[in-house]
């Protein structure tokens, strides 16, 4: 795929009444192409135009040529822009973008790039723009990493959490040490506390103005959130988010204050999304324990909406990525009332993963997600409705939800 206008040819309208209704449309931001494109983010401008990222290249950490890419839908358009570049770090692998705007919006582009070709040596980047309304990318004014120093507390709250969730870990030996306990020693090493903490979902933004970036570590397979509370200015690190394999954390407020981590399933069977609490505004949080949505090791991105339902996209499958669904609960998560497939491929010769959620000013949920067939890779772009969930009514297949103590 050149660095030109790529529109796809083919913009699917499955239902959009004039007013009123359920409304589903979906279309490829660019033709298919034979390129890896993965991990995208949308965000929306504050003239109702919206902008997606996503990143590109012959791999992923191992791909010296990945970049991060971009494109701009104007608002009452329904064909995106061309491709534009958005970041690169020449000779790094850049990959996991996260766009962002802040409560002076401002737009916040945050990403990583892998060192060693290692996810466990990725650096957090982020860049800024003021101007990021016109045609092409955004102009960005500034550029810098997020630099974190988990402390000691880390090491000591990796070896409770495994204590408190008393995990079976079965055989081993002194030559083959159990999987906590590499984990506890690593964490001891400040060098591997303070780097690898890789991006993935939107930021929550809190009442008081705190910003929560979640991030996590493929090296010691947990998570935890950025903390800024003077607009991005200085960032520090919570405490992480301990359990087997809660990583790629989405974050979301209840009104009670309560914050859920609702995470990708790193770790082994059964394969479920992961589920975290902070009652300190992120600070701390529980051990990660499974609930009832199954997840295949995949995203997934889980938002409050204007009217109080949460929404939820992720692949509630155990293996594989050839379903994407969304849900919708009335009662903060506790229960998800309502479910519908957004894309499903029964021959399992499609895939659809990492979706990105925002709801925009008229109150229309709009979703990017990797897209992969037999005709090559894009990054599509799908707009619902909650009405569109709804009708016809379909009850949840089995996802009561089991909240932690």
């Amino acid at each position: 795929m050149k660095h030109r206008s790529v529109i796809a040819a083919l913009a699917i309208i499955i239902a959009m009444p004039a007013s009123g209704g359920p409304i589903c449309t979906v279309e490829d931001i660019f033709a298919p192409q034979d390129k890896h494109v993965h991990g995208s983010s949308i965000v929306q401008c504050p003239n109702g135009d919206l902008l997606t990222c996503w990143f590109y290249g012959s791999g992923e950490r191992t791909a010296d040529d990945v970049l991060i890419q971009g494109a701009r839908l104007r608002k009452g358009q329904t064909e995106w822009s061309g491709v534009f570049l958005m970041a690169d770090s020449p000779g790094f692998p850049d990959c996991n973008p996260v766009l962002f705007r802040d409560a002076k919006d401002r737009l916040w582009l945050f990403w990583i790039a892998v060192h060693a070709n290692r996810w466990e040596c990725s650096v957090t980047k982020y860049r800024r723009a003021d101007n990021y309304q016109a045609d092409g990318p955004p102009q960005w004014s500034w550029q810098g990493t997020i630099e974190l120093k988990p402390g000691d507390a880390f090491a000591d709250t990796l070896k409770a959490k495994f204590d408190e969730l008393d995990i079976d870990e079965g055989i081993w030996g002194e030559y083959a040490l159990p999987y906590t306990r590499l984990l506890v020693e690593a964490a001891a090493d400040k060098r591997k506390r303070q780097f690898g903490w890789m991006t993935r979902i939107h930021p929550l933004v809190l009442p008081t103005g705190r910003i929560l970036l979640p991030l996590y570590s493929d090296g010691f397979n947990v998570s935890l959130a950025a903390i800024s509370d003077d607009l991005g200015e200085t960032w520090r690190a919570s405490l992480p988010i301990v359990g087997l394999g809660p990583i790629q954390p989405t974050l979301v407020r209840r009104n009670s204050g309560e914050i859920l981590a609702y995470m990708r399933d790193g770790g082994d069977a059964p394969n479920r999304v992961l589920l975290s609490r902070s009652t300190d505004d992120g600070e701390t949080w529980s051990a990660a324990t499974d609930t009832d949505i199954p997840n295949p090791s995949s995203s997934l991105e889980v938002i409050a909406l204007q009217d109080g339902h949460w929404f939820m996209v992720c692949n509630d499958t155990e293996d594989g990525r050839h379903l994407l669904t969304a849900f919708l609960s009335d009662d903060e998560g506790h229960t998800w009332k309502w479910s519908r497939p957004l894309e499903s491929s029964k021959d399992r010769s499609e895939s659809y993963a990492y979706p990105s959620v925002i709801q925009s000013q008229d109150g229309l949920l709009h979703m990017t997600y990797s897209y992969k067939g037999q005709n090559g890779a894009t990054i599509r772009h799908r707009t619902i409705n909650t009405e569109w969930i709804k009708a016809p009514e379909r009850p949840v297949r089995g996802v009561a939800r089991r909240e932690a103590p």
